[in-house]
């Protein structure tokens, strides 16, 4: 199969050129006219192909809480948003992800339901240090943890005397720690300040985690990881009072990376009206100065990546006011055409977007030597898509398995045609073709 376009995103830029792809794999990248006799071609014409999204932050929660998402309905999601990989986070899944066994029981769960491939995070708890090294075999990237209470009982957070047994364990195993960064501390005394404040207020939510929760917990995260030559990842980092405190660092040589969510980039907390808890998420999206300087921080390479952490529930949990209903947002299917609209008003070239979705979150997790790029002898991952028409926004044409979200009736420029994964057609498709992947 050879697919054919004159605006190709290759790692020289965009150009015309032909995908020659055989067993999966992409043989040769050539010129667009580089036809053998005979070949099957696809041709996309002017539409963009690039290179298909890697999620790394997505929250799917099967098995034990699959009524929330499950890998069909989120896989489908994905391949229809121009994702061809996503990495499934540790909790919300019921047993947590933070041990081989667990990690085991999620894959016995995924079954023939893959539209796209998928990797998982494994989990650090208090106490599961014994565990890191079979998450590592069974082939785990990198294991999450809170510094804050989770929301869900089964992954409890660690304190600064876990990670200093677990960071060291990591680092030998070559495994990274993601840090859901929101100090304790600071958070109780924000929140005791808001008691009798009105709940449905979203001032009431944001001022009870305030930024200093972050800077504080990422303080932590760097001291740690100079102390243990460890490697750390901070994600949905919400604060844009933080990214000093990681350019610093990072220019240091400490090996400490972050990410930004495609949600505190599209929205403000100044448009968010009362009750509106389809925008509660947690760290909170913040004020329209703070998403400016998450921007700058971004295209100053400080914050390297952004992802959905796309974080569903059942609709009734969403109900009710911001301190009671559930944090989290729903965009799987969103992505390539709220980031392209977002970074094109603002003059940032393709390149960098995929960078930020795809080249940087395959390497993070792993896979950055077979996602992430089109080049020979990476998967054939790509997406065709029009950057000339737009999406907007419907219940009925998201495919994850519950339509609450706050992009419902946003118009965005960008609508996916095709995706493919190793080679087959994912969307439009309902033939499964997505396999797990072990990052040795």
């Amino acid at each position: 199969m050879i697919v054919r376009g004159q605006r190709v995103l290759t790692p020289e830029g965009l150009k015309p050129a032909s995908l020659h792809i055989h067993d999966g794999r992409l043989t040769q990248v050539s010129g667009a006219d580089d036809l053998p006799r005979g070949a099957d071609v696809l041709d996309a014409g002017d539409d963009l192909v690039t290179p298909g999204i890697v999620d790394s932050h997505v929250h799917i929660n099967e098995p034990g809480r699959t009524e929330w998402e499950g890998f069909r309905t989120a896989t489908q999601a994905a391949a229809a948003g121009g994702i061809t990989t996503v990495v499934d986070m540790p909790l919300n899944c019921i047993p947590a992800t933070v041990s081989r066994a667990a990690a085991e029981e999620k894959l016995a769960a995924l079954g023939s339901q893959l539209q796209v491939d998928v990797a998982f995070w494994g989990g650090v708890i208090p106490g599961n240090e014994r565990e890191l090294a079979g998450l590592a075999q069974f082939g785990v990237p990198g294991a999450k943890c809170f510094l804050c209470p989770s929301g869900v009982d089964e992954f409890p957070h660690v304190s600064r005397e876990d990670l200093e047994v677990a960071l060291p364990i990591l680092r030998d195993l070559n495994r990274t720690l993601l840090v859901h960064a929101e100090a304790p501390g600071p958070l109780a005394k924000a929140e005791a300040a808001q008691a009798g404040r009105d709940p449905n207020a979203y001032s009431t939510y944001l001022h009870s985690r305030p930024n200093e929760a972050e800077d504080e917990a990422i303080a932590m995260i760097i001291e740690l990881c100079k102390k243990h030559r460890a490697r750390a990842h901070i994600v949905h980092l919400s604060s844009a009072s933080a990214i000093p405190l990681l350019a610093k660092a990072q220019a240091e040589g400490v090996r400490i990376s972050a990410e930004t969510c495609l949600h505190y980039l599209a929205f403000t907390a100044e448009e968010i009206a009362a009750g509106a808890t389809h925008f509660k998420c947690s760290p909170p999206i913040r004020e329209a100065s703070n998403r400016e300087r998450l921007w700058q921080g971004l295209e100053a390479g400080t914050l390297s990546m952004v992802v959905s952490d796309h974080s569903p529930c059942n609709p009734a949990l969403k109900a009710g006011d911001f301190m009671h209903a559930w944090g989290g947002i729903s965009s799987l299917q969103l992505g390539l055409s709220v980031l392209y609209t977002l970074a094109t008003e603002r003059g940032i070239p393709l390149e960098q977007i995929w960078k930020w979705n795809s080249q940087n979150t395959a390497e993070l997790a792993g896979l950055g030597q077979r996602k992430g790029r089109l080049a020979k002898g990476y998967d054939a991952d790509f997406v065709i898509w029009s950057d000339t028409e737009t999406v907007t926004v419907q219940a009925e044409h998201l495919r994850h398995r519950h339509k609450v979200s706050p992009y419902l009736g946003r118009t965005f420029n960008g609508r996916v045609k095709q995706t493919y994964v190793r080679g087959d057609l994912a969307y439009p498709s309902t033939k499964p073709v997505g396999s797990f992947l072990k990052v040795s």
